[in-house]
């Protein structure tokens, strides 16, 4: 008799055990889960997060390419108004002495001009008159290459 007491002990025993580990297990088994949601989420989260980037370093190199292509084409205009600056050893100050009035309405002229060419180098829209103009007389003399995108030099 005291064997199988003894026995049936062992077994209530291993029973126990058994349900309890059961249990344990259950319990890893749900932090595991709620552990793999959150992995996910958080998988899902840098995905999204690495296509912005992306994205966002997409649009700086096309920005970047847009500049440089604006730089170039400021470039050939200043390389063009060094030329009419410098023909036939020009020296403007003896001409603005000579020529005063003249001399100050190209400068002021010019200056205006200049000043629109900035703006729209700064991110300004183009007017009407600036887009449609195609004949020398119409368009923006200082930057006619980003002033003037329908005028076509001969």
């Amino acid at each position: 008799m005291g064997i199988r007491l003894f026995f049936i002990g062992l077994i209530a025993t291993a029973l126990a055990g058994g349900g309890f580990y059961v249990m344990k297990l259950q319990k890893d088994n749900a932090i595991l889960k709620a552990n793999a949601i959150k992995m996910e989420s958080a998988i899902a989260d840098q995905k999204t997060l690495i296509e912005n980037q992306k994205k966002d370093f997409q649009e700086i190199l096309d920005a970047n390419k847009k500049m440089n292509e604006l730089v170039s084409v400021l470039k050939k205009d200043l390389e063009d108004l060094d030329k009419r600056f410098n023909k036939k050893n020009r020296d403007v100050g003896k001409l603005a002495i000579a020529k005063t009035k003249s001399i100050e309405r190209i400068t002021n002229g010019a200056s205006a001009l200049a000043t629109r060419c900035i703006e729209i180098a700064s991110g300004s829209p183009l007017t009407e008159a600036e887009i449609n103009a195609t004949k020398k007389s119409e368009i923006n003399s200082e930057c006619p290459s980003i002033a003037n995108p329908n005028y076509i030099p001969y």
